[in-house]
């Protein structure tokens, strides 16, 4: 290392934080003893130095690399090794530090199979979320600073979570990404080509990312973790190859396989149709973890059985959406079981109840039914599937979608309610953290915030200017700041409750609910 290097006070900082990084890793057993000189000297290179820090390292034991990592991010900046300060360029030398830091893929596969069979599939999947947390592939640090609250509804508590963990971009990043061409590798962000990827700006840097081979009805899967984890150990399962979401009898087969080699987690599939889908439809997917969900804790208002199926029950659950619960300690039968409901009701109309299987376009039928569908072990160790009943239609009064989020709920959330959103967890948009805030500013006396709103198509919070003044009439201006958080709070969440029932299909009145016992008697259940 040349003299200069050495009293730069920005490199010294940066190797300081190399052997911090180093000390983490070793702590973490991402690396071993022996991993230390090689940790060492690629870390050395990346940042340019031919020399490390000979003096004392902090031996404070940290909780997450995020502090020397900033360190060393800092320093590739005023070095040249990104060209912009921003969270994208950020996180692209990131995740290639990190990388540097990680065992290869075969090693963390043959790890996770010595796991399986010494400790069992639970002490495999602790270390595998481990080692994404640790890796900061799952970025504790901006997921603690999500927004979470409980909210009381006639269905029971829904959870409620602003999610603050994605980064936003820059306008000239957003720019700089439509400017680019239609990505060709990886074809999207759950492609099993994404393990090592450096990233660019339109597309997250991956090379501490690592993914764990299945098999499922005997073809290639892959498990990994969400980057998000929008709950506790939030995993995806992925086709091996980049096919189209497909829902069929194979798809409920898969679930129920995955659940009998994972009893400790659940496993669901968003729908695979528009409007009703989930945001990724070209790359068959599931999405399944360590959580008990509202949905899970929702009673059974009605039983019925089917002579066909024999141990299996078949529930109407007391949810804002549609939802049959099947139960049986047999996963063959209610495989048939579930897949003929699924098939019943992609052929089924009901125009009494606004319920329409198909329409025409240009002398072709669409259809428009499908299911959202959710499998787990019960207490009992047998076998729970929901099918959640799904219908993607349109309508001039309704034209993003009849059983969608309608346009006086756009304001807090107008996109597709997915399955982590079905079973009763809220994901709403970044935005409305500071949003939301500035609202309850208002009920707690922000009198010139209100003005500026009144009459201003303009103003940041114009979308929810028609609610703030109602909010206004009901609740006054007089409020203190705690008790107007709690308040607006409890007003988004009794909002996303209605949302969930938009996209119910059968409604929760008489009249609804008549028809939806319509279409369980049309199964043949008694």
């Amino acid at each position: 290392m040349d003299k200069e290097n050495k009293v730069n006070p920005a490199g010294e900082m940066a190797l300081q934080a190399i052997e911090q990084l180093i000390l983490f890793a070793e702590r973490q057993r991402m690396i071993e003893p022996a991993d230390l000189d090689y940790s060492r000297n690629v870390l050395l290179e990346q940042f340019g130095f031919s020399e490390p820090h000979f003096g004392d390292v902090d031996q404070t034991i940290l909780e997450g690399p995020q502090a020397p990592l900033d360190i060393l991010i800092d320093y590739g900046f005023e070095i040249g090794l990104i060209p912009e300060n921003s969270d994208t360029y950020r996180d692209l030398l990131d995740a290639k530090i990190m990388g540097l830091l990680m065992a290869r893929p075969s090693e963390v596969n043959a790890e996770f199979r010595r796991l399986t069979a010494e400790k069992g599939i639970s002490a495999a999947t602790d270390q595998f979320y481990k080692l994404s947390i640790d890796s900061n592939y799952i970025r504790m640090d901006r997921i603690s600073k999500n927004v979470y609250w409980l909210q009381d509804s006639p269905y029971g508590d829904i959870e409620m979570t602003i999610n603050l963990s994605k980064p936003e971009k820059s306008p000239k990043e957003i720019a700089m990404a439509r400017l680019l061409p239609p990505p060709v590798y990886p074809k999207c962000q759950l492609c099993r080509e994404n393990v090592g990827y450096s990233g660019r700006v339109n597309h997250p840097p991956r090379q501490n990312l690592r993914i764990i081979p299945l098999a499922l009805n005997n073809e290639k899967w892959f498990f990994q973790y969400s980057p998000y984890v929008y709950y506790n150990e939030h995993c995806i399962v992925f086709h091996h190859d980049h096919v189209p979401m497909k829902l069929t009898k194979d798809t409920l087969s898969r679930l129920l396989g995955f659940v009998e080699s994972f009893p400790h987690y659940f496993i669901g599939s968003n729908a695979d149709l528009p409007i009703v889908g989930g945001s990724i439809l070209t790359h068959d997917h599931f999405q399944g973890g360590r959580h008990t969900f509202p949905i899970q804790k929702a009673p059974k208002e009605s039983t019925f059985t089917h002579e066909s199926y024999p141990g299996v029950s078949i529930s109407i659950v007391k949810w804002p959406m549609s939802v049959l619960r099947l139960s049986s300690q047999d996963p063959a039968v209610l495989l048939e079981c579930g897949n003929s409901i699924y098939e019943a009701w992609k052929g089924y109309s009901d125009p009494e109840a606004d319920v329409l299987a198909f329409s025409e376009t240009e002398g072709e039928l669409v259809p428009h039914n499908t299911v959202t569908p959710i499998v787990r072990r019960a207490e009992d160790s047998g076998y729970e599937m929901d099918l959640v009943l799904r219908n993607n239609r349109t309508s001039e009064q309704y034209p993003e979608g009849i059983f969608h989020p309608h346009r006086e709920m756009h304001h807090i959330k107008k996109e597709n309610i997915g399955l982590i959103e079905v079973m009763g967890l809220a994901i709403l948009p970044g935005r409305l953290k500071e949003e939301l805030d500035r609202i309850a500013g208002i009920l707690a006396g922000d009198s010139s915030t209100l003005n500026e709103l009144q009459g201003d198509s303009t103003h940041a919070l114009a979308q929810h200017a028609s609610w703030v003044q109602e909010l206004v009439e009901r609740f006054g201006m007089s409020m203190n700041h705690e008790e107007a958080v709690k308040t607006i709070q409890n007003e988004v969440g009794i909002k996303f409750t209605h949302i969930l029932e938009h996209a119910g299909v059968y409604k929760r009145t008489p009249e609804g609910q008549e028809a939806f016992h319509r279409f369980v008697k049309s199964l043949g259940a008694n």
